[in-house]
């Protein structure tokens, strides 16, 4: 069947910002790995990313340009909006074409989701197995059920994620990239992000139980020579210089990072990568990041959350003050860089607790901020928290995003709230000195710098 899947991201930014910024230079893991199951499944498959359209119209050309039999979009909470847009549109433009949604907000919000008419078919939970199921009901001419409960996909038997649906359409908007996907932080291109498995064992409760609802009570990963493998085939493919491997918490499984650092090095990998992790995993277990900083770990991107300890139990953080800021101490000590990922307006905390955040950060002196405003997301338990005590603001679906720059919930004010983040990345003077002398002695001793200047000397002596 000719299938069509659509990436409608496009909330944060808007229309034509493919390639301009992280949020707008990832691709979608979802999408590429239902596109490759697709495609070996023997469908033709395409992909729309509304990043990379100029607008609606544009939209509208290309479905009749493409004349999909079935169009498949992914929905986040944040995207429900141009989702929904997509479906009217589809049903406008090509009523015969099936639709199919699937996602995080299908799965936790079903009951919001239902009533549109211009969807056929829902999918819940996990996709891979249960789409291409459809797809081959349909071209069957059978007529399933409209909700369908995604089944759980071996991860060891799924082909890798198809990043050239993304670069490809990309390209024929005109972008020119020499990227897979635009880098993170420092990190040089060609740049990719990978992800090992699926869930997290711990119970934040402005996660959980979303994340639970969606991919069960367990953590699913694939195995260390799963993701050599696809590393090798990125290798091959992009000659990548730098990755992210994007798992909710790669390191609380101690030892499959171990083995997965030997490999790496066995295999002749050196690229720089980041990864996401905890405080308390950093302090319990520096051993292991001297080993993945042996290897090639260049940052940690980690919730740090809140400067109070009262608020880290109420979020059911389970690590405290103490811990963040000596995980920040083991980092700088190694040389890893800070991805530090950060919360005010939580619901509870107080002004003074705001300020123990802020005063946490200066501390903690990172090397990149990742601040927001608390923003209840449906699944989770802070999220039933807010519903229950009235603390909402959310009015519309684009208000998901974490952005700190709009009033998300009642009892905060929101200007002082924007002066703590602007306060919490303005670094104390000894940090400041601190970095632009650790940043010049790199510069001005560095092997390569030194052999330019031995090679010049050598060079104008050899010309007298």
């Amino acid at each position: 069947m000719r299938v069509t899947l659509v990436y409608p991201g496009i909330a944060g930014h808007g229309f034509a910002t493919a390639g301009k910024g992280m949020d707008a230079g990832w691709i979608s893991h979802g999408l590429g790995l239902l596109g490759a199951c697709a495609k070996q499944a023997g469908h033709e498959v395409n992909l729309i990313d509304l990043r990379a359209l100029t607008g609606w119209d544009q939209f509208r050309a290309e479905l009749k340009a493409r004349q999909p039999e079935v169009v498949g979009i992914t929905m986040m909470s944040v995207d429900y909006n141009p989702a929904v847009r997509c479906f009217d549109i589809i049903k406008e433009t090509l009523p015969g074409t099936v639709t199919v949604v699937g996602g995080a907000h299908p799965t936790l919000a079903l009951e919001e989701v239902e009533p549109h008419r211009t969807i056929d078919y829902i999918v819940t939970h996990e996709g891979e197995v249960t789409f291409l199921e459809l797809l081959d009901k349909l071209g069957r001419g059978d007529q399933p059920p409209r909700v369908l409960h995604g089944q759980k996909p071996d991860l060891e038997t799924l082909p890798f994620a198809d990043r050239d649906l993304f670069l490809d359409e990309w390209r024929h908007a005109g972008y020119a990239l020499n990227s897979p996907e635009v880098p993170m932080a420092d990190l040089p291109a060609p740049f990719v992000t990978v992800i090992a498995g699926r869930g997290c064992l711990y119970n934040c409760s402005f996660c959980q139980p979303a994340e639970r609802t969606l991919f069960g009570g367990r953590v699913r990963r694939r195995s260390v020579q799963s993701i050599i493998a696809e590393l090798e085939h990125l290798r091959e493919r992009y000659r990548f210089r730098s990755l992210l491997i994007h798992d909710d918490c790669l390191t609380e499984d101690r030892a499959w990072v171990t083995e997965f650092c030997h490999s790496y090095r066995a295999h002749g990998f050196d690229q720089p990568f980041y990864c996401q992790t905890r405080a308390d995993i950093v302090v319990k277990n520096q051993d292991m990041v001297e080993l993945m900083r042996s290897v090639g770990l260049a940052g940690f991107l980690i919730g740090f959350e809140s400067g109070s300890d009262r608020v880290l139990k109420f979020i059911r953080k389970g690590t405290t003050v103490a811990q963040n800021l000596e995980a920040a101490r083991v980092c700088h000590r190694l040389g890893i860089k800070i991805w530090a990922n950060y919360m005010v307006g939580l619901p509870t905390e107080t002004r003074d607790e705001v300020l123990q955040t802020v005063a946490m950060m200066k501390e903690i002196d990172p090397d990149f901020y990742s601040p927001a405003f608390y923003t209840p997301h449906p699944g989770s338990d802070l999220y039933q928290y807010c519903l229950e005590h009235d603390l909402s603001l959310i009015k519309d679906h684009d208000s998901y995003r974490r952005n700190p720059d709009e009033a998300k919930i009642k009892g905060h004010d929101y200007q002082f709230l924007a002066w703590a983040v602007k306060e919490s990345q303005r670094r104390k003077l000894g940090n400041s000195v601190r970095r632009w002398l650790r940043s010049n002695l790199r510069r001005y001793t560095s092997p390569r710098r030194i052999a330019r200047r031995l090679r010049r000397l050598v060079t104008a002596g050899a010309g007298g």
